[in-house]
């Protein structure tokens, strides 16, 4: 067990790119930020891997030490069990979602997160309209859950044919490399027909009966009461689900307690975070939604946080404020974020934390405004812990943190583990 405790807090997409003249990091006022890299020792991480843009998903489980090239499954299965959905392995297949705006006569996609608009109480009474929707085929269903905002659950089951996760995804914003998909640079804004990516019956059965769900979907969602007083209000109607990241299966792989011989516990409000911690055998803690008030919202991840080290060895903590705004090309907006986590969540941590808690901070990928997507960019990370000496590194940037002596990480999953071993010395 550890002596010393860890709290590993990640910034989801807190990074920018090396090519930017001035990133939301360098804009930030963070002291608390800077002091752990100012006491501490620093470095740059590719989190999967140089020239390769991370997924969420395929992004924690790297940082949690797990090559996601060897155990990762897909990320419908971790979106279903981060939101309590259970699938049956072979006969059903789970895909993330996200409720979208289109053109129901052209299939042109209007907006792929309906404008970032749609409240999770609208998504839930979509969800249902849609959920257990007969699929006329090969005894074809579907299952729909929304979970948070526009994002949602689909399981897409037969229940005479077996099916494979193997096809493409209807999100024309990622392709698929096998069982990961990858941010697409450019694409055309229509919602893809899905193609089996094997030559197998079970994948054609499976794209069949994902594309029947998408076609009937439009359908009864263009019409849906919700639509059509959205529509009256000069609002996009949500009247499509783009369909991604199918899996058949949950990752199999050692458990993080036994991985690193300590109590690990992890704090999350998305289910996809939520599916990562309880598939790895994490102690999960799942806090709410945020409020729109960044003090109250940050002091309930404080106090569970707090809580959690009293515990457990390892504290795991996802706060997503600067993601969204990368996404929307906001600097302002993710800096101003960044500087909410560091005056409501770092700073308070300093001063609370027990003397036998060592931090170490980084992102999960780049969402550079510049971009409006995940890069492939390196990110920050920074380790503060009891009778470390500092590697002269002034602040917590980007281009800073490339000085420090932890060097450049070719792969997140080799982190976790060294940085153990500095701890535990």
């Amino acid at each position: 067990m550890l002596m010393t405790k860890l709290l590993y807090l990640v910034l989801d997409g807190m990074a920018d790119s090396f090519k930017d003249p001035v990133t939301s990091l360098e804009k930030a006022c963070k002291p608390g930020l800077d002091f752990i890299a100012r006491n501490g020792v620093c470095g740059l991480m590719y989190v999967i891997g140089e020239g390769v843009a991370p997924e969420s998903d395929v992004a924690v489980i790297s940082l949690l030490g797990y090559d996601p090239y060897k155990v990762y499954t897909g990320r419908g299965p971790l979106e279903a069990l981060g939101a309590g959905l259970s699938f049956r392995e072979g006969y059903e297949v789970a895909f993330r979602a996200n409720f979208a705006t289109v053109e129901p006569e052209t299939l042109r996609l209007i907006d792929r997160r309906v404008k970032r608009g749609l409240s999770s109480e609208e998504a839930k009474e979509l969800a249902k309209a849609v959920d257990n929707m007969d699929l006329g085929k090969y005894g074809g269903y579907a299952k729909v859950k929304a979970t948070v905002g526009h994002r949602a659950v689909v399981i897409i089951g037969s229940r005479v044919r077996k099916l494979s996760p193997m096809v493409e995804n209807s999100d024309p914003a990622y392709c698929r490399k096998g069982l990961i998909s990858v941010a697409t640079k450019s694409y055309r804004p229509f919602v893809k027909e899905i193609t089996p990516l094997e030559d197998t019956e079970e994948a054609k059965v499976t794209a069949e009966l994902a594309n029947i769900f998408t076609k009937k979907a439009i359908e009864i969602l263009d019409k849906h009461p919700i639509n059509e007083e959205r529509r009256r209000k000069g609002m996009l109607p949500a009247n499509t689900i783009l369909l991604r990241d199918a899996g058949g299966e949950l990752p199999k792989a050692t458990s993080l307690p036994e991985k690193y011989n300590a109590r690990f516990a992890l704090v999350a409000e998305m289910p996809v975070e939520l599916g990562i911690g309880r598939a790895f055998g994490a102690y999960v803690r799942e806090v709410p939604s945020p409020t729109g008030n960044p003090e109250k919202d940050y002091k309930v991840r404080l106090e569970e946080t707090l809580k959690l080290l009293r515990e457990y060895e390892i504290v795991y903590v996802h706060l997503k404020g600067p993601d969204e705004p990368g996404h929307d090309g906001d600097v302002e907006l993710k800096k101003s974020k960044i500087e909410e986590i560091d005056k409501y969540f770092v700073q308070p941590f300093l001063k609370e934390k027990p003397g036998n808690v060592a931090v170490l901070v980084t992102a999960d990928h780049a969402t550079p405004p510049s971009a409006k997507t995940h890069t492939d960019d390196p990110v920050p990370l920074a380790l503060y812990a009891p009778n470390l000496k500092p590697d002269g590194v002034a602040k917590f940037t980007e281009k800073e943190c490339s000085k420090g002596s932890l060097g450049i990480f070719e792969h997140g999953w080799e982190m976790l583990p060294k940085i153990l071993k500095i701890v535990r010395k």
